[in-house]
């Protein structure tokens, strides 16, 4: 068996007990791969088999890596792929998302990544690492990081304070 080229990025999943009530076992699950194969996006542990995937380099243009946050809400960050023109969305739980709930929950990025991507849930990127490995394999393809993305309430009775003239019967009924 050969070693590993030196400069692939993997992540795995932290083990829960949730992987081995889903039937799943204890074993280490890739949660994204970087490699001279191209990149693997590992499945949400409840449907792992069913949603990893692997896209050869050649098919992909950008890997994106972005955060959004709410107000009092840790970032929820994610990691996408821009495929190219032709080649056919990525499997995966959010192959379904209408335009509009895609644009309401990362409004910054384009429908297609929001399409091929995943919530980077019980995992961490290592930027240092994931470029190394972009760079490595496959100088052609970009690297976007986007910084996370504050995203504000609309409505009545969302911008409250002492300033706002607005007060809380404003959201009573």
């Amino acid at each position: 068996m050969t070693a590993p080229h030196p400069l692939a990025y993997q992540a795995y999943y932290t083990r829960t007990p949730l992987q081995l009530f889903s039937g799943l076992g204890w074993k280490r699950l890739v949660a994204f791969r970087a490699d001279e194969a191209g990149v693997t996006l590992g499945g949400p542990v409840t449907r792992y088999h069913r949603f990893t995937a692997v896209v050869p380099w050649r098919d992909i243009e950008a890997v994106v890596v972005w955060a959004t946050k709410k107000t009092m809400e840790r970032p929820i960050r994610r990691i996408g792929l821009k495929v190219r023109q032709g080649v056919s969305d990525v499997p995966g739980p959010d192959a379904a998302i209408s335009p509009q709930l895609a644009a309401s929950v990362s409004p910054h990025i384009e429908y297609q990544v929001v399409r091929n991507s995943r919530v980077i849930v019980f995992w961490k990127v290592d930027h240092a690492r994931l470029a190394a490995a972009v760079q490595a394999f496959a100088p052609q393809v970009q690297l976007q990081v986007h910084p996370v993305r504050q995203e504000q309430p609309q409505g009545p009775g969302t911008k409250l304070g002492n300033d706002s003239g607005g007060s809380v019967f404003d959201i009573m009924p």
